[in-house]
């Protein structure tokens, strides 16, 4: 991912109503950590480090707006239940 495709899926995020703060902010940190790997779909990510990127405290409002996203479409989320492996995240949408 290049800083011209996270630029172009922020400006998707700031035109959809529907995401609030707590949305916003999940989204950028899995955007970062994409930008970071080098991934443009499929980013390999840890909830602790989503948390922490996020500015997100607690697990209840995690998981509540996480799947808020997955149920708008805007990721699909794949877990590792390995503790060697990083779950993945999927973007589903088109910048």
């Amino acid at each position: 991912m290049d800083l011209n495709e996270l630029l172009d899926y922020l400006a998707v995020f700031e035109n959809d109503n529907r995401l609030n703060v707590w949305h916003f902010s999940l989204l950028s940190a899995i955007l970062y950590l994409g930008y970071r790997q080098g991934q443009k779909r499929t980013i390999h990510v840890s909830r602790s480090k989503i948390m922490a990127l996020a500015h997100i405290r607690t697990l209840p409002t995690y998981h509540k707006y996480f799947k808020q996203l997955q149920e708008m479409g805007y990721v699909r989320y794949t877990p590792s239940y390995h503790p060697g492996y990083r779950s993945k995240v999927e973007l589903l949408i088109e910048p």
